[in-house]
């Protein structure tokens, strides 16, 4: 299995229901990778406030931002290699990139209108 890790900006929570507005990136994202999670599949988030020792710790991404600051962030890494830089990945993307079906997170608290979500009717839990 391929290992995915996503270094992220400062922020003061990874689903973006913190602040004045909501985050539609940060929501999908991490409803996304909770998805992933629950069917055994891990993906690493660090974000740079909360986890900065792991930025100094990948001496690439420490670079990276030495080179071009934070606006770089969020960096996408797969296997030890960057794959993606300055926005997170699409979910096309991410099944790509870990070589899964993109129905093991399509859905993801969704409504596809095929009940592609295992409910009747299909409407989505």
């Amino acid at each position: 299995m391929k290992k995915m890790y996503i270094y992220e900006p400062a922020m003061c929570c990874a689903t973006g229901l913190c602040g004045v507005s909501v985050d539609p990136e940060l929501l999908r994202i991490s409803t996304v990778l909770s998805s992933l999670e629950k069917q055994g599949i891990k993906v690493w988030r660090y974000n740079l406030s909360s986890a900065p020792q792991a930025f100094v710790k990948n001496t690439e991404i420490n670079q990276l931002m030495m080179n071009k600051g934070v606006e770089i962030l969020p960096v996408t890494v797969v296997d030890n290699q960057i794959v993606k830089t300055g926005s997170y990945p699409t979910n096309q993307e991410i099944a790509e990139l870990l070589e899964i079906s993109e129905s093991a997170f399509h859905n993801a608290g969704t409504q596809s209108g095929n009940g592609a979500c295992g409910c009747s009717g299909g409407k989505c839990c």
